[in-house]
Formats: structure tokens, C-alpha cells, sequence
């Protein structure tokens, strides 16, 4: 008999047991019992971001408080910019003179310099000329003992310079009627593209003295004030980002088959549960992992579950980040 009633016992054990593993999701909000939803628990997603200058130098001005709403592209801080603006001139002038240059190379000899080189060239054609005749006269002299040996000897030296003179004014005058060299406009050519470099980036680095948002928030901290010395990794604005709204959910993968991306869901926070918040499922995680520590419970400690990104579509200021929401899934699947 007492056999008999330790078995019994066994058995309305075993099935309480089963009832209780068959009603965990709903017992657990993952399911709801009325009307075969499915609910999933999580978070808004805290996004902010820590913003500084990529230049150094000291703060001029800061524009805004903590608290304040910023829309994107609004200028936060200013950094002193006489130095930056010193360097976008230099870079400015040396970018023109390397310009200058190429022009010059492109453009060759001017009509002027041409002339005058052929000019000279005649010039010396004419010295030549008269240093072959005294050459000559000296040489018809010298038998006759008219003239030392010295003196013909001075004026071959004299005519051999006159024709060394006319052959380099000749090879000038060709240089200058073949223009410049190819090699020569090329390399010119890369100094003036250095030059435009080093000037886009003093103009960068003049643009970069300016902090702005990039993104609609709110700022959430205010770290430097004006007269700050700063340099590229310090943080000026802590910006808290307003759009989108993320929420981060995890689902069971019994019920993984239930949402697809794109998906309408509604989701709730605790203060207006009555009223939700228009949303879709945006991300689902492709690798599971533990449950984390915000839904965690004795019976999921060791279960691993998927992650969600649910993106509020009409989400208001009552919509906080961190704070914790429902998002509720439509019955089987359906939206």
C-alpha cells in the first residue's frame, strides 16, 4: 500500500513538472497564454558618443549647456584659429608658386627670349667671322716676319674661341625652339599636386578647429570649457543620440521561427503600457549566446537565445534610453 501511494505521489509530481515546463514561456512573458502574442522584454539601447576635435589647440568658444537639444551639423565649440590660418596662406602661396612654375614649363620660351637668343647667336657668328680674318692676315704676315709667332698664335686662339661661342649660342638658340622637356613639365607637374595636397590639408585641418554635431541629441556632458588646451583624443561633448530609437530584445529559439526582419511590432514601456509605440524588427542576431543578466531567470541561466534590434518608428521622449520596454509580437506571425 505504501508502495502504491509513493508511486501516485511520483506521478502527480511528474506532471506538475510537465505542466509547468509546457506553460514556462508564458510564465516567463515570452508568451501570452490569451491570445498566442508573443512578448519579448528588453532594453532602448544607450547610444552616445563621445565627441572631440582631430585637431590640437585651445577651446575659443563652447555653444552649448548639458541638457541642451542639438540638431546635426550644429556648431558645438570653436578652437583659437590664427595658427591653422597661418598655414592655410602658406600652403596657398606655395601652391601657386608651384603652379606659376608649371605654367611656365608648359607655356616654354617666350617669342622675346627667342629673338634675343638668335640675336646673339648672330652677334657671335659676326665675332667669329672677324676672328677668321685676323687669323688669316696674321698668318699671311708671319713668313714675312711682319709679326711675332705670339701674335698668330693669339689669333688662332681668338678664332677658335669665336667658333666655340657661336656653337654654344647655337645649341642655346635649339633649346630654346624645342621648349621644355617633357620630363621636366612632369616633374613640375607632381610638385604642384604636392603643393594642392598640403593645401587640402591645411584647409582640413582649418575646418577640423570647428566641433560640430553629428547628429540630432542632446548633450549629455559638457567636459572642456573655453581657454582648454586639447589635443586629438580628448573629449570636448558627450552627445546622447535621439534617432533612431534601437531596442535590444532576445527571443528563445523555440520561438525563433515566430519574426522575420522587417516585421511591425508594437513596443511599451512601463509607464504607458495602454499606449505603444509603432516599431519593427530591424536586426536579428545570426550567432546565439547566453541569456544576459537583464532577462536572466533560475530556469533560463544556461539557455542561449538570439538577439533582437526593434526599431521604434514613432518613438517620442518618453522613450528613454535604457530604460526597460515590451515589445509585443503579433499572434502567429501575423502583423
Amino acid at each position: 500500500m505504501r508502495r502504491i501511494a509513493i508511486i501516485i505521489v511520483a506521478l502527480l509530481v511528474l506532471c506538475g513538472v510537465g505542466a509547468w515546463a509546457l506553460d514556462l514561456p508564458s510564465r516567463l512573458g515570452w508568451r501570452d497564454k490569451e491570445n498566442g502574442a508573443l512578448k519579448l522584454y528588453g532594453n532602448v539601447d544607450i547610444r552616445q558618443v563621445e565627441l572631440g576635435f582631430r585637431v590640437a589647440g585651445r577651446i575659443q568658444t563652447v555653444h552649448f549647456e548639458e541638457g541642451e537639444s542639438v540638431k546635426a551639423g550644429a556648431l558645438l565649440a570653436e578652437l583659437d584659429t590664427r595658427s591653422y590660418e597661418d598655414k592655410a596662406r602658406a600652403a596657398d602661396a606655395q601652391a601657386a608658386e608651384k603652379a606659376a612654375t608649371l605654367q611656365k614649363l608648359i607655356a616654354g620660351p617666350r617669342a622675346a627670349e627667342i629673338a634675343q637668343a638668335r640675336a646673339n647667336l648672330n652677334e657671335r657668328a659676326a665675332d667669329l667671322e672677324n676672328a677668321q680674318r685676323n687669323y688669316e692676315r696674321a698668318r699671311q704676315l708671319r713668313p714675312g716676319g711682319s709679326i711675332s709667332q705670339a701674335s698668330l698664335d693669339d689669333a688662332l686662339a681668338a678664332k677658335n674661341i669665336s667658333a666655340a661661342r657661336l656653337a654654344s649660342m647655337q645649341q642655346a638658340l635649339n633649346l630654346l625652339e624645342e621648349g621644355s622637356r617633357p620630363e621636366d613639365i612632369a616633374a613640375a607637374r607632381a610638385g604642384f599636386q604636392a603643393a594642392q595636397a598640403a593645401q587640402a590639408s591645411a584647409q582640413t585641418e582649418l575646418a577640423d578647429t570647428r566641433l560640430v554635431a553629428p547628429a540630432d541629441g542632446i548633450i549629455l556632458s559638457r567636459v572642456r570649457e573655453p581657454g582648454a588646451i586639447v589635443s586629438p583624443s580628448d573629449v570636448a561633448y558627450v552627445l546622447s543620440l535621439t534617432r533612431p530609437v534601437w531596442v535590444r530584445a532576445y527571443i528563445a529559439e523555440p520561438q525563433l521561427g515566430r519574426i522575420h526582419p522587417g516585421m511591425a511590432v508594437t513596443v511599451a514601456n512601463d509607464t504607458a503600457p495602454a499606449h505603444p509605440y509603432r516599431a519593427h524588427i530591424g536586426f536579428i542576431s545570426p550567432v546565439a549566446e547566453f541569456t544576459p543578466k537583464s532577462v536572466e531567470t533560475a530556469e533560463l541561466r544556461t539557455d542561449l537565445v538570439y538577439r533582437l534590434r526593434v526599431i521604434v518608428d514613432d518613438a517620442d521622449q518618453a522613450l528613454r534610453q535604457g530604460m526597460p520596454v515590451t515589445v509585443q509580437v503579433p499572434r502567429a506571425g501575423v502583423e
